[in-house]
């Protein structure tokens, strides 16, 4: 290997030390996430990890290289939160993968932290949760009868949509939580002024969001199984095809 080039870094291709102290991956791992749920991301620091785990920063550096590898060990964890794609089934495939796209989304609205993450980790995760549900997901489309070379651009596909519709839900949920309101009191706050735009645009009222008494957690929900239903019945589609 040319001295001018370095082998990706991830903590996921390195061996993993062995334990001679108290302190585990684990229990740093799981503090992290702690923190994160807690304080966001620009909380996340070695020292402050330590104080938390009354632990010298060094023990934790012990088991991970750095901020970036501790982010691919706690981005890794969260993974595990959706559970696995149910065995396959050709018959049953869409109901599979709609319940483990609902609980990704989930999972990301629970960790709002992850949202931006999810993107700076890589657009390949390595660690055994993330490629475990890649691997059931890959499952349930080769039993729903695509061919191997589309399964992968199939899962792509729905990934795409989950992530990125959870990704500005998260985004637009933190944003409401530093102001200190709930959403229902800013989406209420907020009206006056969106009656005021619309004014001149009635189409933009008619929707189930424009309505004063519209649930909004219910009208991102039902956005959410909209779309969803629509990526997969292209999806289905190209299955007749």
């Amino acid at each position: 290997m040319p001295a001018d080039k370095k082998p990706t870094a991830s903590v996921w291709s390195r061996p993993r030390p062995r334990q001679r102290e108290h302190l585990t991956r684990e229990q740093i791992v799981a503090e992290a996430i702690r923190l994160l749920d807690e304080e966001g991301i620009e909380a996340l620091s070695m020292r402050r990890l330590g104080t938390r785990l009354n632990a010298a920063a060094t023990s934790i550096y012990r088991h991970v290289a750095s901020k970036y590898e501790l982010i691919e060990l706690v981005v890794d964890d969260v993974y595990g939160e959706p559970g696995v794609p149910a065995t396959a089934d050709g018959k049953q495939w869409r109901a599979a993968v709609t319940r483990t796209a609902t609980e990704l989304r989930a999972m990301v609205l629970r960790h709002p932290w992850i949202a931006p993450e999810l993107g700076q980790v890589g657009l390949v995760h390595i660690g055994p949760n993330a490629i475990g549900m890649s691997s059931g997901l890959l499952a349930q489309f080769e039993a729903a009868g695509f061919p191997a070379d589309e399964m992968d651009q199939a899962m792509g596909t729905l990934m795409a949509y989950v992530i990125g519709t959870a990704v500005s839900e998260a985004a637009y949920l933190s944003g409401i939580a530093r102001s200190g309101k709930t959403e229902e009191e800013w989406v209420a706050e907020l009206r006056p002024a969106f009656d005021e735009a619309s004014r001149e645009h009635p189409r933009l009222r008619q929707g189930s969001s424009a309505q004063p008494d519209a649930d909004p957690q219910r009208i991102r929900d039902d956005s959410f199984a909209y779309g969803l239903d629509r990526v997969l019945d292209g999806l289905a589609a190209r299955l007749d095809a």
